[in-house]
């Protein structure tokens, strides 16, 4: 096992990696300070990993919310299931939140928790790699509306994130994929040691190679954890990780949350991000390239498959996170592995990319 902490001053905390994590109580029960755990889960992973968790807390009073599986739930609604049953088993306020699943299940689980009784411990448990070396570190949570995405939510950390990599041999390909857009996006935003690793260890890599992987989602939640140790709210340094997610998180909307998984969204965004990079003179032709066969070697997408007007694209992209006093913030590359906030960009060159890609 390889231990990370997230230093964050009295809200810092472990991040634990390694294998057969989900057989070792005390990396969970450290970190419970009351007698009640709520385990929250979906469809999917409960019938996984949800006794082999409970076997571990056999000295708490543990409950279960077991919710749908899928992007499209991630809505006030679906939250406030977590909320009847947090209400309906009499949890107090020295209760613990489990999150088991996904990015969605740990966004909900941590909105919830900051919001019940306007405050309560969770506890990280990702069970994808895209949770793994993202969504689950950070503290960021929150939930979808119709009219954006992660536009409801809350920054609130975890006491302990617990990443088993042994739970990926149930991912399916497709979701593994997904999972390696973010893990790539590390290497392109700012660590060129990392991304010329993962140049040549990407077949490895999409193997599942066992000690590949825990050195990627140890170097992925290394960077993401200093970055966050510097802005834990985001006002500066921290929005480089939405990198190619402006872009990313406008294919999900106007296409619907399912059609593009959110790492496929990304890996398009981010290849989005670079060619207009090169069409702002920052990068060239060969290394728009080189980011494009990254993506393609771990087989993700380059292209929007469904039809979006650019007009609807830009609509979209105008009601982001990242949009300061209506001006769209975007994430580029002055070269690979050198990312930058960038709010001066050409808007003809930003129009000419989103056309190439909404054809």
């Amino acid at each position: 096992m390889r231990t990370l902490k997230l230093d964050l001053g009295e809200k810092s905390y472990p991040i634990y990696i390694g294998q057969d994590l989900l057989s070792q109580p005390e990396l969970l029960t450290q970190h419970i300070s009351g007698k009640q755990v709520m385990i929250v889960t979906n469809t999917t992973v409960a019938p996984l990993y949800l006794d082999q968790v409970k076997l571990l807390l056999s000295e708490y009073t543990v409950a279960e919310v077991v919710l749908p599986d899928g992007e499209q739930y991630k809505t006030l609604d679906t939250v406030n299931l977590i909320f009847s049953a947090l209400l309906e088993t009499r949890f107090d306020r020295s209760c613990t939140l489990i999150a088991l699943g996904g990015g969605v299940i740990g966004d909900m689980t941590g909105f919830a928790a900051a919001s019940y009784q306007r405050g309560v411990n969770f506890i990280q448990i990702p069970t994808t790699l895209l949770s793994q070396v993202d969504s689950s570190v950070g503290g960021k949570t929150g939930v979808n509306h119709v009219l954006g995405k992660n536009m409801i939510g809350a920054f609130y950390q975890p006491k302990c994130v617990v990443i088993d990599v042994d739970t990926l041999d149930t991912l399916d390909n497709r979701q593994y994929s997904a999972g390696m857009a973010e893990v790539i996006k590390y290497g392109l935003l700012g660590n060129t040691h990392f991304l010329n690793y993962l140049q040549t260890n990407i077949h490895g890599l999409m193997s599942r190679d066992k000690a590949l992987t825990i050195e990627a989602v140890y170097q992925s939640c290394e960077d993401k954890a200093n970055i966050v140790a510097e802005d834990e709210l985001e006002a500066g340094k921290r929005a480089l990780l939405n990198l190619g997610h402006t872009f990313g998180h406008a294919i999900e909307n106007t296409l619907g949350y399912g059609m593009y998984l959110h790492g496929e969204a990304i890996s398009v965004g981010m290849l989005m991000a670079a060619k207009l990079s090169q069409l702002e003179d920052y990068l060239s032709s060969d290394q728009v390239a080189q980011v494009q066969d990254l993506l393609e070697k771990a087989n993700l997408p380059i292209s929007i498959a469904g039809k979006i007007s650019a007009s609807d694209f830009m609509a979209a992209m105008s009601v982001d996170k990242k949009v300061i006093d209506g001006n769209i913030r975007l994430v580029l590359l002055k070269e690979l592995g050198d990312a930058f906030i960038c709010d001066d960009y050409q808007d003809q060159l930003l129009n000419q990319v989103i056309n190439e890609f909404c054809q």
